[in-house]
């Protein structure tokens, strides 16, 4: 198969990476590559892109031998189904599963499981099809009930680009934890872009923990695209903890009435780093609720983005939308540039949104101080208070004490 890329920064990006060995439909993967050869890297003039730059990205180069490795990882869910994976290649699976549940390496899924992948025409949505190297397969039954939470590790070590595709499916009245949890170690110059399709059934619950924590010079693109049924319940909390380079991509189509969907999330940065959250959510039938909340702590010269739109289409009467974005700035050099949206085209809903960029409340800071708290403890106190609204969602508690603990580690707050 073709690989090459004729444009510019991209082309040479692409020059070096191994196209695909899944077995995506041919069709698709071709018209990723049309996408990719007709096209170049986004720049601030693509209003997607305004506020990330992406020319450090175009410029990264990898090692093309990564070597296999096994690396001890910290379990976040006792008694999980757990898959852990080391730059792209899988060291660690589940020896059974419960009745109900097929979950499998991605690479060893086949191409009639995997004809229904997304195509949506985005260049990173592209570059992954194209070269999408592992990932997971997940396919629940109808009416199963998983006790144990599904934990998926990856784990980033060396200056790789890793493309990770998951594929995930709970048919109806099936109900299901995941907790994705995107580690790296070193300073490493590694690029991870990750795309998972979401098909949440009729009646089908599904709670998304998804952990990002990926300092030195790494660089994550994540997309998520979620399709739910009618009845269905779909909820993704993204906690965004000290790392380099991020962005997220939500897009949520809600196909069925009567559906609920909440994205929750929480971004905290220091020193240069650089976190951009985009969302969509697509109310194309009537009576469904969403809700959405962001919550951001910026230090140093910390830059972050939130964008976020809700769409109600005409024929979608009796919806219920709210969406807020609040964040915090603790130094005068960081950066927040935040754009909530509705696009209504029905006349009997209720939507809201809002967004609020401050500093810290001194006058907190004054009342714990005269208590006999420190200052900076007084302050880490009110930033933890300001983001535990969010971090409140997570009611998986194993899950809410890892992000805690990462927050200690990371930042010395105490929640």
């Amino acid at each position: 198969m073709e690989t090459a890329i004729s444009i510019n920064k991209l082309s040479s990006f692409c020059a070096n990476l191994p196209s695909t060995n899944l077995a995506f439909p041919a069709k698709k993967i071709r018209l990723a590559f049309n996408f990719l050869e007709a096209n170049d890297f986004p720049t601030t003039r693509h209003e997607d892109w305004k506020y990330t730059r992406l020319a450090r990205v175009a410029n990264l180069k990898f090692k093309r031998e990564i070597e296999v490795v096994s690396q001890k990882t910290t379990e976040i869910c006792g008694n999980s189904i757990r898959f852990v994976f080391v730059n792209g290649i899988l060291t660690e699976r589940p020896t059974s599963l419960p009745t109900g549940l097929i979950c499998k390496n991605i690479e060893a899924c086949t191409q009639e499981e995997l004809q229904n992948v997304s195509t949506n025409t985005t260049l990173f949505e592209c570059l992954n099809l194209a070269y999408a190297q592992s990932g997971v397969y997940l396919h629940l039954a109808a009416k199963t009930i998983l006790e144990q939470p599904i934990e998926i590790v990856y784990l980033t070590t060396e200056s790789s680009f890793t493309a990770l595709r998951n594929f995930i499916q709970l048919d109806q009245f099936s109900q299901a934890e995941i907790v994705i949890n995107h580690q790296t170690l070193g300073d490493s110059n590694a690029f991870i872009n990750s795309v998972s399709d979401v098909v949440v059934g009729k009646n089908a619950c599904l709670k998304m923990y998804k952990i990002q924590r990926e300092a030195g010079q790494n660089y994550h693109v994540s997309r998520e695209n979620i399709f739910q049924e009618a009845d269905s319940n779909f909820t993704i909390s993204t906690s965004t903890i000290n790392s380099h380079f991020v962005r997220n991509d939500i897009n949520v189509q809600v196909n069925g009435q009567n559906s609920e969907t909440n994205l929750f999330g929480v971004y905290l940065l220091k020193e240069n780093q650089h976190v951009d959250n985009h969302t969509v959510i697509d109310h194309k039938v009537a009576n469904c609720l969403s809700n959405e909340l962001y919550k951001g702590v910026i230090y140093d010269k910390g830059t972050a983005v939130f964008n976020g739109k809700v769409f109600v289409r005409k024929d979608a009467q009796k919806i219920n939308a709210f969406q807020s974005n609040a964040n915090v700035l603790m130094s005068a050099d960081a950066t927040v540039n935040s754009k909530p949206e509705l696009e209504i085209y029905a006349d009997d809903v209720k939507c809201s949104h809002g967004s609020t960029t401050g500093q810290l409340d001194e006058e907190a800071i004054f009342y714990l101080r005269s208590r006999g708290i420190g200052e900076q403890a007084a302050r880490n106190l009110v930033v933890s208070a300001f983001v535990n609204d969010a971090l409140e969602k997570i009611v998986n508690e194993e899950v809410l004490a890892a992000i805690y603990t990462l927050v200690k580690e990371d930042f010395c707050w105490e929640f």
